[in-house]
């Protein structure tokens, strides 16, 4: 696979999490405290593809890597909200389950399209 297809291949991917975490946060209860976490996994896990595509247009190598950086942030974060839904017993692991595993593997992704960049 070229960089070209492999960029458009992750953008759908970062695009379909997005709807996976939009619909997960859907299913959380509606009260003060989930709704406050409902607000933040949204945010990082839309974040996610958004940026990359935002780095797939990026101005220079810098930019580039700067927005990849918060695409792995993005992914780390909606990590930790997916911990949090578990621990806070809103849904249980197997639920989050297929999130946290697509999730897991966009940050190494990322991690390694980070790493891999030289300026």
């Amino acid at each position: 696979m070229n960089n070209r297809a492999f960029s458009a291949n992750l953008e759908k991917r970062t695009q379909r999490f997005a709807v996976e975490i939009i619909r997960l946060s859907a299913s959380l209860p509606n009260t003060v405290e989930a709704r406050a976490i409902r607000n933040q996994i949204t945010k990082s896990g839309t974040s996610i593809g958004a940026n990359y595509r935002e780095a797939n247009r990026a101005r220079s190598k810098a930019d580039f890597k700067n927005k990849i950086k918060i695409c792995e942030s993005e992914a780390s974060e909606t990590q930790y909200w997916l911990e949090v839904i578990v621990e806070a017993e809103w849904l249980n692991r197997e639920k989050i389950k297929p999130q946290y595993e697509e999730c897991n593997e966009l940050l190494a992704l990322f991690t390694s399209i980070g790493k891999g960049t030289t300026i």
